[in-house]
């Protein structure tokens, strides 16, 4: 009986990469829940961070509203307006 080489070696990768596989599942799931509570953390603080940035925009443009000042509001939304766009923030608020 001839043993096919092939066959033997196939066998033993996906022996080895079962272990392997389960080595680093096992180190994984624990730093995984570590993780969640910064994660967890991390959505508290922009939760936070999002309704202080909505709160002073509102205040701002009623105030410009109030005042009505045309040229200084223009300039000044221009220039936040451009600052939560680099940021990212301008989408999250449209949404």
């Amino acid at each position: 009986m001839d043993i096919n080489w092939n066959m033997v070696g196939w066998i033993i990768d996906m022996i080895l990469n079962g272990i392997i596989w389960l080595i680093i599942a096992a180190f994984l799931i624990p730093l995984i829940e570590i993780t969640d509570k910064w994660t967890r953390k991390g959505i508290k603080f922009m939760d936070v961070a999002d309704k202080w940035i909505r709160n002073i925009l509102e205040n701002l443009f009623e105030w410009i509203e109030r005042k009505n000042i045309k040229i200084i509001s223009a300039f000044i939304l221009m220039i936040i307006l451009g600052i939560l766009a680099q940021l990212g923030v301008i989408p999250k608020l449209i949404t």
